[in-house]
């Protein structure tokens, strides 16, 4: 660590229990953070902007707010977690799955039409049930499992009429037989730090539909499908949600703002001790080089080995396997 103290800041939205968290460990840490609420959040863009800080967390519910502003802080020459343009890779579900497939990501079948006749042709191909969703969304909403062609041409005709650019594409995915459960896996840096099983007797999964978060252990196998896909789309701190299935396991997701208020206790691991730690690397090799961090320090963060010396309070390195 160095003499000078880092330059950090969360912005937010909304004061959920992710973010107190992530306040208390900060605290823990003994590491000052500046909290910036995002609704009392200015930008004069008619001079070149200031960089007040090393790093900035975003850590917006809204995703188009929370878009501009990584842009306006990376624009500034902070180190964004995350990057604008992981934001934009993990909040479109169609960009996701074109990256992760360009990387060679093993992912479920996924088709993307554009009319309604080609949709259902492509659904016959893919085999009901189908696996309808919105090409921007979270938490499993407007998700639905359509058993024939009437159901998808009922759903496509809403889609229709309620208008809107984002119901002009069609996203279709093939119906993954999970064993009740899915998996999300937290990545922090270069490290899989932790993973729960998410489980369900509904098909829907998600802990904010119901489901029961269940600890995950995280072997080799797991560890490099997680990271491979959080490199895909630009590396951070990032969660990913994948499926177990007959060809293995299948990504589904990566969350960029991801929530772990359920996974701590469940897991052993103090996640947000692993953020606040991987940020402060970040900041601490910030005012350490006086060239900067680089805009992609996110991906490619110092070794951890050469911090060895340093973690926050309560956050050991989780082992893999």
């Amino acid at each position: 660590m160095t003499s000078t103290s880092p330059r950090i800041a969360v912005v937010y939205d909304r004061l959920r229990p992710e973010e107190r968290l992530l306040f208390d460990a900060f605290e823990a840490a003994g590491v000052a953070v500046d909290r910036l609420y995002a609704p009392q959040l200015a930008f004069d863009l008619g001079s070149a902007p200031e960089r007040r800080y090393d790093v900035v967390l975003e850590r917006c519910v809204s995703q188009a707010r929370g878009l501009a502003l990584a842009r306006l802080y990376a624009a500034a020459g902070s180190v964004v977690l995350n990057r604008p343009e992981v934001i934009e890779a993990c909040g479109d579900k169609l960009a996701t799955s074109a990256i992760l497939a360009a990387a060679g990501v093993p992912t479920p079948r996924t088709v993307v039409a554009f009319g309604a006749e080609e949709a259902l042709a492509r659904c016959e191909e893919l085999g009901y049930p189908v696996v309808l969703k919105p090409v921007v969304g979270s938490w499993g909403r407007m998700v639905s499992r359509l058993s024939d062609a009437d159901a998808v041409a009922a759903v496509l005709e809403h889609k229709e009429v309620l208008g809107g650019a984002a119901h002009r594409v069609i996203y279709l995915q093939e119906h993954v037989a999970k064993p009740g459960r899915d998996i999300r896996a937290f990545v922090v840096g270069d490290r899989v730090v932790a993973a729960i099983y998410r489980e369900s007797d509904h098909w829907i999964t998600n802990t904010a539909r119901g489901g029961v978060a269940r600890a995950c252990p995280v072997d080799a196998g797991l560890a490099d499908i997680a990271l491979r896909a959080a490199r895909a789309v630009g590396g951070g701190v990032l969660a990913v949600d994948l499926l177990e299935s007959e060809r293995g396991l299948l990504v589904v997701e990566v969350n960029h703002t991801m929530e772990f208020r359920n996974s701590i206790a469940t897991t052993g691991v103090d996640i947000p001790a692993e953020v606040v730690r991987h940020a402060v690397l970040l900041a601490d090799a910030a005012t350490a080089d006086a060239g900067g961090v680089p805009m992609d320090a996110d991906v490619v963060p110092p070794s951890d080995a050469a911090w060895a010396t340093w973690r926050p309070p309560s956050a050991p390195a989780p082992t893999v396997g």
